[in-house]
């Protein structure tokens, strides 16, 4: 039943504007675009708002999640350290316990002594082949002193 009664209303419309005088016609115009231009502003402001809106939620939203992901971060953050602290304690701690046990073993037992730079013989020291005695430096039984000599 709606589109007869609107068909009818289009119709007795269509009627109206054909009899209705030109200024008459051109007032309803002007009257009807500038009511459509407060429309259409009045949209554009409200979608606009609405986007407003929206991007602040949105915004908040994200500095929250970053805020909490910040925190998060720090923790973890600080938590290794932390045991990266503590395990460079206990390397500091072995290291120097090496170090007492290194020293005091060359203090009180010679035997387990480790030899340093200068203990190691030099090139210079090494004997060589001119360094060897040979037949006629070797001691004979009359250059060996006796008891009753």
């Amino acid at each position: 039943m709606d589109k007869p009664l609107a068909k009818t209303a289009g119709k007795v419309a269509e009627k109206v504007i054909e009899h209705t005088p030109e200024p008459i016609k051109d007032k309803v115009k002007e009257v009807a675009a500038d009511k459509a231009k407060e429309k259409v502003v009045e949209n554009v402001q409200d979608k606009g708002d609405k986007l407003t809106e929206k991007l602040g939620d949105a915004k908040e939203k994200l500095v929250d999640k970053v805020e909490d992901n910040a925190g998060e971060a720090k923790e973890k953050t600080r938590n290794v350290l932390l045991s990266a602290r503590d395990k460079l304690g206990k390397v500091v701690d072995a290291g120097e316990e090496l170090q007492d046990k290194i020293s005091s073993a060359n203090k009180s037992d010679d035997k387990r002594k480790v030899k340093g730079v200068s203990d190691i013989k030099g090139i210079s020291s090494i004997k060589t082949s001119k360094d060897i005695k040979g037949a006629t430096e070797i001691k004979t039984i009359n250059d060996i002193r006796t008891i009753g000599s």
